[in-house]
């Protein structure tokens, strides 16, 4: 533990990036333009019907909006922040620099990804409070927040794990940026467009199948709907025959999705030295 804290490399990047007055302006506008959507939300429904009350379950469908916002942020943003994290260092030629210190290709790696994914977390915990002003009026409980905010973390971690990847295997960072993107698009979009086809096909059928199951545990957004409407997952269930959790599946594969990528990184940052042994 005393040593991943003392990573210099993670260091390094926390004060490069938390001491850029950028950094500041950007988490103040990001939180100013959430709390201008929840407060503007509030305000217009609580007029609409002339009533100046804000009902249950106008926050709930407001936390859901605010939490889908969120999720597909950090999809977009992510895959932007680690892409290079490698691949820059060698198109600026010092990951050779870099390699010859006493630093391990784990501690490297593990530096870089945390570094890079800092403020994106910080952007999420930071919005946090906004989050509570929904929580006030009801209708959502205090462990979906909690899971909402579990379930960023972790995908924060496996898409930039995901980046890192690209970004050690791929020397140019713009042709690591566009894989990352691919991959992002394909679990986002990708699966969900499957997920819609295989659903058809089952209802056309009258069958059961597990295809629809399959694509919609990798795709981040369906499982995080399951977190607000369970009765939706339960359909999805029944339509593919399978009796499994969905955030199970998600949580397993995305797992092993991000461990893989990173024990792939920590072998090839380093493919000259290892071949020597």
């Amino acid at each position: 533990m005393r040593q991943f804290l003392l990573n210099p490399v993670m260091n390094k990047e926390f004060k490069l990036r938390f001491r850029s007055f950028k950094s500041f302006l950007g988490l103040m506008f990001y939180l100013l333009a959430l709390c201008l959507v929840t407060i503007g939300y509030i305000f217009i429904q609580s007029q609409a019907f002339g009533s100046n009350l804000f009902r249950p379950d106008q926050s709930r469908i407001m936390f859901m909006v605010l939490s889908f916002i969120q999720l597909g942020l950090i999809l977009f943003i992510t895959p932007g922040l680690t892409a290079g994290v490698i691949s820059g260092e060698r198109e600026k030629q010092t990951l050779n620099i870099l390699l010859t210190t006493t630093q391990t290709s784990t501690g490297i790696i593990i530096g870089k990804l945390i570094s890079s994914v800092s403020f994106l977390l910080l952007m999420i915990i930071g919005s946090m409070p906004i989050y509570s002003i929904v929580f006030l009026f009801g209708g959502i409980s205090p462990l979906q927040v909690l899971l909402v905010l579990g379930y960023y973390i972790f995908l924060i971690l496996v898409f930039g794990s995901i980046g890192v990847l690209f970004s050690t295997l791929i020397r140019k960072t713009i042709v690591s940026m566009i894989s990352t993107y691919g991959v992002t698009l394909f679990m986002a979009a990708g699966t969900a467009f499957l997920f819609l086809i295989s659903i058809q096909y089952n209802s056309m059928s009258g069958g059961t199948t597990p295809v629809p199951y399959f694509f919609a545990m990798l795709n981040p957004f369906i499982t995080m709907l399951g977190i607000f409407e369970p009765e939706f997952i339960k359909d999805i269930n029944r339509q593919s025959g399978i009796d499994f959790p969905l955030w199970a599946s998600l949580l397993i594969s995305y797992t092993l999705l991000g461990a893989v990528a990173l024990m792939i990184s920590i072998n090839k940052l380093r493919p000259v030295m290892r071949k020597k042994k």
